[in-house]
């Protein structure tokens, strides 16, 4: 089954998760918190356009670049499953800490853990669009 469209939808959701990345630290760099649904709304796409995009990652690209016959290829994508593989649980854990009322009592705490969380996702986009999307995209199957 060609994997064409799926890495176009991958593409467009790393678009997607930079700009609502941007747009939440956006927020979190203003001295005052923004409204609570001003933040929840972009703290909720921004959960669920990661959520969905590593399920299709981790459901679709990389099972077919393992299974590829490609030693590099597979090799790399163990290598990112291993150093990356955790994102979901550690954006899950970040996200269900800091409530509302959380938030809204520590601040500072907020923005900092969310800076440092926004700076790891934006790594792991930087190199699957520099490296891992475009060995996958070589592939035959594509």
């Amino acid at each position: 089954m060609p994997i064409g469209p799926e890495m176009r939808r991958l593409r467009a959701e790393h678009a997607a998760l930079a700009t609502l990345s941007q747009l939440l630290l956006d927020l979190v760099r203003k001295p005052e918190a923004p409204r609570p649904t001003e933040l929840a709304s972009v703290r909720g796409m921004l959960r669920d356009t990661l959520l969905r995009h590593l399920k299709c990652e981790d459901w679709i690209l990389y099972p077919r670049l393992k299974a590829s016959g490609n030693p590099e290829v597979v090799a790399m994508a163990g290598e990112f499953v291993r150093e990356m593989g955790h994102i979901a649980q550690d954006f899950a854990a970040y996200d269900a800490k800091w409530t509302a009322e959380r938030i809204a009592d520590d601040w500072p705490g907020f923005c900092h853990e969310t800076e440092a969380v926004m700076h790891v996702l934006g790594m792991r986009i930087e190199r699957e669009n520099c490296d891992l999307y475009p060995a996958a995209e070589q592939l035959d199957f594509m």
